[in-house]
């Protein structure tokens, strides 16, 4: 195939370091401070689940410049000395901030969920709840959901409530996460 010269150039990366790469679009500040790497522990627990469950999770908070964030985010369940057992979820998606503090939050998930948060950022918490949730043929059956992300420091602390399999609106994921310094 021959392509043109402008789609033949490398595809630039998504960087977490807001101090190298492009600079944040302007629409971005809000997001500001998550942007970067984030590494830790929690907790998963519902009432349909033989738990709770220790997990490690990573998250990863990246921009290239445009008026977006892409997240990605993996967790592993643990056992008692903190010894990964096997991969748990996987996320990817996208922030998109909005005017007066409004966010969208679009995920898809590996177990065949589509979700679309809206929310809004005030100084270091960002609240967002489903608006939209579709669900492959074989995904749970999930009605709702809510996050909270919150930051102090160098520390995010993460929870989701969710509406699934039957039950009401119930705490589901609690994780604390710590940024990775950058390093060259």
């Amino acid at each position: 195939m021959n392509l043109p010269e402008q789609f033949r150039q490398p595809i630039p990366a998504d960087t977490t370091d807001l101090t190298d790469g492009p600079p944040l679009h302007e629409a971005c500040a809000p997001l500001r401070e998550l942007v970067g790497v984030w590494h830790g522990e929690g907790e998963v627990d519902y009432p349909t689940i033989d738990g709770p469950f220790r997990f490690g999770q990573q998250l990863t908070i990246s921009h290239d410049g445009r008026p977006f964030l892409r997240h990605q985010a993996r967790a592993w369940l643990l056992d008692g000395e903190g010894r990964v057992l096997r991969p748990a979820a996987w996320e990817t998606g996208f922030w998109r901030p909005g005017a007066e503090g409004r966010l969208e939050l679009l995920l898809t998930h590996a177990t065949g969920l589509l979700e679309v948060f809206y929310g809004s950022a005030e100084a270091g918490t960002w609240r967002l709840e489903t608006e939209t949730v579709l669900g492959t043929a074989t995904a749970k059956q999930v009605r709702a959901a809510q996050r909270r992300y919150s930051l102090d420091g160098d520390v995010l602390d993460c929870a989701e409530s969710r509406a699934m399999v039957g039950e009401p609106m119930t705490p589901h994921v609690a994780a604390r996460l710590r940024r990775v310094p950058i390093t060259d």
